[in-house]
């Protein structure tokens, strides 16, 4: 007989010419009417091609059957998307047995033994407008075909990059001992057992001559900073340029000052580049950076613009990477050619930790807190005027500062009207994004002086603040910032 290869068990129901021949997943043939099925493992006493043994995850999926309802949406790694009707008890070689019952397009039900479960999953949390798969259709086989197909895809281009990164050449920076340790000695704390690793990592990478793609993962305030400041240093000290880049203005002021204070006294030369800068100023950093006069250049996505041109960039550290768009990336892909990256966040893009995790990108992880951090507590409370009050006086009375954070420009008058009838004894500031950057300056340095006992402000104050005098934060409406903005805010206190 002539075996004709079918897509479906229904087309191969309904062919009469021929016997068809069909890939379904079963161990062995059985008759069922005037049906007969032939299964691999019947004419060649084994199967050809052995399934992966799957990893039994049923207890995960038993503890969600008791969250499921009727109705929900489940879904079988072989035949799709169906509806949970419940469980149900049949009678099997004269056996009861209890299964799980699906019910598929048509009404078709498939029940699936208890014992079996781990080829379920919970659908996600969409539930309406979700068709149903057909019992024995071609439609899940060819969205899990083409779902793997696009995983190959991606493998493919990420073994590409990969590849392409190992193969080009960087500038080999080997560090200089003496004038090194020099600068190290002006760290003022104690490194603790990860960033001292973290270091050595990433200095481990600048003498290998491949240019350094590395992820520097480390929870707010438990000293990546200080990684990037001896990157920097080792780099500029080697005769190229340094370009730091971070999402806002106030970050870029705060890294401009520690990296100025830290480098005073070298023969290294650090500008700042952002909405602060005026334009004749600008004018002039650009010419520095241009012919390589500026060793070190601090600033936001201005560092990014076209029409900015480095003689010698060598280096370029990336800070809150999470912070920046599509558009400032592909710019950021354009920068790196050659060149050495370092890359720090609390808070990665699944992206990036992806490429991390994958062998991509290098990872260094800082999980150490330094010597003497105490944890930060947090407490979740509906709008309470006493607890504000409180809170805001107990700071105020032990000589320290709070950050108010709002989350839209549009709320900070009327908060601001609360807390000067709420709390009159205590100065409030106000500093948002849409300030001109003299205003936002003149704020910033007042609060820092403490002439101010509290900052109401956006989220402006997120990215790598650092403010040790400030040991208490509200924040305004909680519910309207996301989980990773919230991880941010809390590490400024």
């Amino acid at each position: 007989a002539v075996a004709t290869e079918v897509d479906t068990w229904d087309r191969a129901l309904k062919t009469t010419d021929g016997t068809p021949f069909v890939v379904l997943p079963l161990d062995q043939g059985f008759r069922i009417g005037n049906v007969t099925v032939v299964s691999e493992s019947d004419i060649l006493g084994d199967r050809l091609i052995r399934s992966v043994k799957r990893k039994k995850r049923g207890d995960q999926f038993i503890s969600d059957v008791s969250a499921l309802n009727e109705g929900d949406l489940v879904v079988h790694i072989d035949h799709g998307i169906g509806r949970y009707s419940g469980l149900a008890t049949l009678q099997v070689g004269g056996a009861p047995h209890d299964c799980v019952c699906l019910v598929y397009a048509d009404d078709d039900k498939l029940f699936v033994p208890v014992e079996n479960i781990e080829v379920l999953s919970r659908y996600g949390s969409e539930q309406t407008g979700v068709m149903l798969d057909k019992l024995g259709g071609a439609a899940w086989q060819a969205r899990k075909a083409k779902l793997k197909k696009r995983i190959r895809d991606m493998t493919d281009a990420l073994i590409k990059v990969a590849a392409e990164r190992y193969l080009k050449k960087a500038d080999v920076l080997p560090v200089s001992v003496g004038v090194y340790d020099d600068f190290c000695a002006r760290f003022p704390y104690t490194e603790t057992e990860d960033q001292e690793k973290s270091i050595n990592d990433v200095l481990s990478d600048l003498t290998k001559g491949r240019p350094m793609d590395r992820l520097v993962c480390g929870d707010v305030g438990f000293g990546k900073t200080e990684v990037a400041l001896r990157a920097a240093f080792v780099a500029a000290m080697n005769g190229v340029q340094v370009a730091v880049v971070v999402p806002t203005t106030l970050l870029a002021r705060q890294h401009y000052e520690t990296f100025a204070k830290r480098l005073a006294g070298f023969p290294l030369r650090v500008v700042q580049l952002s909405r602060l800068t005026g334009a004749k100023q600008a004018a002039q950093i650009k010419k520095e950076l241009a012919d390589g006069t500026a060793d070190i250049a601090v600033g936001t996505r201005a560092l990014l613009a076209k029409t900015l041109t480095f003689k010698n960039l060598g280096l370029l550290i990336v800070d809150e990477e999470q912070h920046f768009g599509v558009a400032h990336k592909e710019r950021l892909k354009q920068l790196r050619a050659n060149v050495h990256v370092l890359t720090l966040t609390a808070t990665p893009i699944p992206r990036t930790l992806q490429m991390a995790l994958t062998g991509v990108r290098e990872l260094s992880v800082i999980a150490t807190p330094p010597v003497d951090r105490l944890a930060v507590r947090t407490f979740v409370l509906p709008f309470d005027p006493v607890v504000i009050r409180e809170a805001l006086m107990r700071e105020r009375m032990r000589g320290g500062q709070t950050f108010y954070v709002c989350p839209r420009i549009s709320d900070m008058d009327e908060v601001m009207k609360k807390l000067k009838v709420l709390v009159p004894e205590i100065k409030v500031v106000a500093a948002h994004g849409r300030m001109t950057p003299k205003e936002l300056e003149d704020i910033m340095t007042a609060f820092a002086d403490k002439k101010y006992d509290v900052l109401l402000s956006t989220t402006i104050i997120e990215s790598g603040l650092d403010m040790p005098s400030v040991n208490t934060m509200i924040v305004h409406r909680a519910d309207m910032f996301g989980l990773a903005q919230l991880y941010q805010l809390r590490g400024r206190v």
